[in-house]
């Protein structure tokens, strides 16, 4: 299985200005599972430009309902009507998605071919929002104009890997034994002998994180949530000298996001949400290496690795 990665579909605020800007999307590929995080203007053109299957996705996350994080949903949900899509949809949103979803069929009197499970998000606390066998999803309050979550995906640990080699060497060795090893357990031969289960196998792959953190003001609160996670996506809205009005706006700058980053001891910091006054978007990587070294300004149709 291909290891954990995220595509930044877009990563600019406000306003698609031109082919290169493109508001807040993301597709994140974790334990097999397809999540797009947020879906601004345009994303399915840059899902096609990423290669990403439509089919393949069946969770869609929302931070909040300011247009450039979901002006793209209803045609893409509309895309996979017309696709001859079956298979069921889940978008975690805000309360007051599904009504605007629902007005927009209902007047253009479209039946979609699937069916779309809401989940409504309005907790002001952290909350565990999916949980399956492989991952488990929080939504994280941040703080903005509107009620808006950043999102937490954390993998589950999986079984220990077979060491085949050593496997092969016990005779009559049983499927159910196999399983046993998996779970951590040991050997107990029919003799009554026990082998250590460390002799059997190799430990499973170290756990990913990835937590999203965008539209939000500097926001101590969220560093307890999103501590030690591989990646960081925080955005960074403006540079330092445009502090007031990233305060006036419910945004952050990029020294914001890196002490964000630092205080958090993440393990890289993606920034994103650049406003369109900033051409060079290296300003904002190279103003908040000063803070937090390990960290990339997002570009788009780009694949980051946790």
């Amino acid at each position: 299985m291909e290891k954990s990665s995220l595509i930044v579909l877009g990563n600019h605020s406000s306003i698609p200005t031109n082919k290169y800007h493109h508001t807040t999307s993301q597709i994140l590929n974790m334990k097999g599972f397809y999540f797009l995080i947020d879906c601004g203007e345009g994303t399915q053109i840059q899902l096609r430009k990423a290669k990403i299957k439509f089919n393949k996705i069946i969770h869609i996350f929302i931070s909040h309902l300011h247009g450039d994080h979901f002006f793209g949903l209803i045609g893409l949900l509309s895309t996979f009507h017309l696709l001859g899509r079956e298979k069921s949809l889940t978008i975690f949103a805000p309360k007051g998605l599904k009504e605007i979803i629902n007005i927009h069929f209902k007047w253009s009197y479209t039946k979609l071919n699937y069916i779309i499970y809401y989940v409504e998000l309005l907790s002001n606390k952290i909350e565990k929002i999916m949980d399956n066998s492989k991952i488990e999803v929080f939504s994280i309050p941040l703080k903005h104009r509107i009620y808006t979550n950043g999102f937490l995906f954390k993998e589950k640990l999986s079984d220990r890997k077979l060491n085949i080699n050593e496997i092969n060497k016990i005779p009559s060795i049983e499927i159910e034994d196999l399983k046993n090893l998996k779970s951590g357990k040991d050997l107990e031969k029919k003799n009554g002998e026990i082998i250590p289960n460390s002799k059997l196998t190799f430990d499973p792959p170290k756990i990913l994180s990835y937590a999203f953190c965008s539209d939000t003001s500097y926001y101590i609160p969220i560093i307890e949530h999103i501590k030690y996670v591989d990646l960081l996506y925080h955005e960074s809205t403006f540079l330092k000298k445009e502090e007031d009005r990233a305060v006036k706006t419910g945004h952050s700058t990029t020294i914001d996001a890196a002490n964000i980053a630092k205080k958090a001891k993440v393990k890289k910091l993606l920034l994103g949400h650049y406003s369109n006054r900033f051409p060079n978007i290296k300003e904002f990587e190279k103003e908040a290496k000063k803070v937090f070294f390990n960290t990339e300004a997002s570009k788009s149709i780009k694949k980051y690795f946790l």
